[in-house]
């Protein structure tokens, strides 16, 4: 069993029957997914909510029984994964695209439980360029204004070379920072920018981080 799903597999156990649970993205939740379908064949009683199209359609093949945001009070527990994550517990997030859902639903949960292979712990975040959702219109003169906070935001560009474009139709720009020294000023700094929807720093949010040690052994923090 890889780290991925071992992380993945052991996030499950935070779900239990009758809970409403926010359903990251990405290649470790990818397994938190997986086990949830087979409980649910097994009888677990839940109800998900996908923070990606990519995410929706892999739970409805699992037959996991989804619901809307704006149809409940809250998320019991929300289980996604990071590009990187600190001593801190602040988290890079957005490699996949869908950053402004996982940030909506991460918020709306109760807990909001991590899931990192051991390549995504770093002391300082920074190495792992940083996300940000813009709107189309006008991104080159909001990609100035991002510059001058210290990096070179490029467009993300999709397969056939085109612009990205996110599951709420706008664009991602990533911003290469060096280092990140102080998440929460930067997050704020960059969502007071015009024409930014959202960028990809989670600060102060994680409850539970699952990830891996040394030793090769599921390590979890509670935060």
């Amino acid at each position: 069993m890889n780290e991925k799903q071992l992380v993945g597999e052991k996030a499950v156990e935070y779900v239990k029957d009758g809970m409403i649970v926010g359903l990251g993205t990405g290649s470790t939740v990818y397994y938190t997914i997986l086990k949830l379908g087979k409980l649910v064949q097994e009888g677990l009683q839940i109800k998900g909510i996908p923070t990606s199209v990519q995410t929706a359609m892999l739970a409805k093949e699992l037959n996991i029984p989804l619901v809307e945001l704006k149809d409940v009070e809250h998320i019991d527990v929300a289980i996604d994964g990071a590009d990187e994550v600190d001593g801190q517990a602040a988290l890079i997030k957005g490699g996949g695209g869908a950053l402004l859902r996982e940030k909506i639903i991460a918020r709306a949960s109760k807990m909001f439980v991590v899931v990192a292979d051991a390549k995504k712990n770093v002391q300082t975040l920074g190495a792992f360029s940083l996300p940000v959702e813009v709107v189309p219109f006008g991104f080159e003169m909001t990609a100035r204004h991002i510059a001058k906070l210290g990096c070179e935001p490029v467009l993300r560009l999709n397969p056939a070379g085109e612009a990205f474009i996110s599951d709420n139709g706008n664009y991602i720009l990533d911003c290469p920072f060096p280092e990140i020294n102080r998440p929460a000023e930067l997050e704020r700094a960059l969502n007071m920018i015009p024409g930014v929807v959202e960028n990809g720093l989670f600060v102060d949010m994680a409850d539970v981080v699952i990830t891996v040690d040394e030793h090769q052994q599921v390590k979890v923090t509670t935060v």
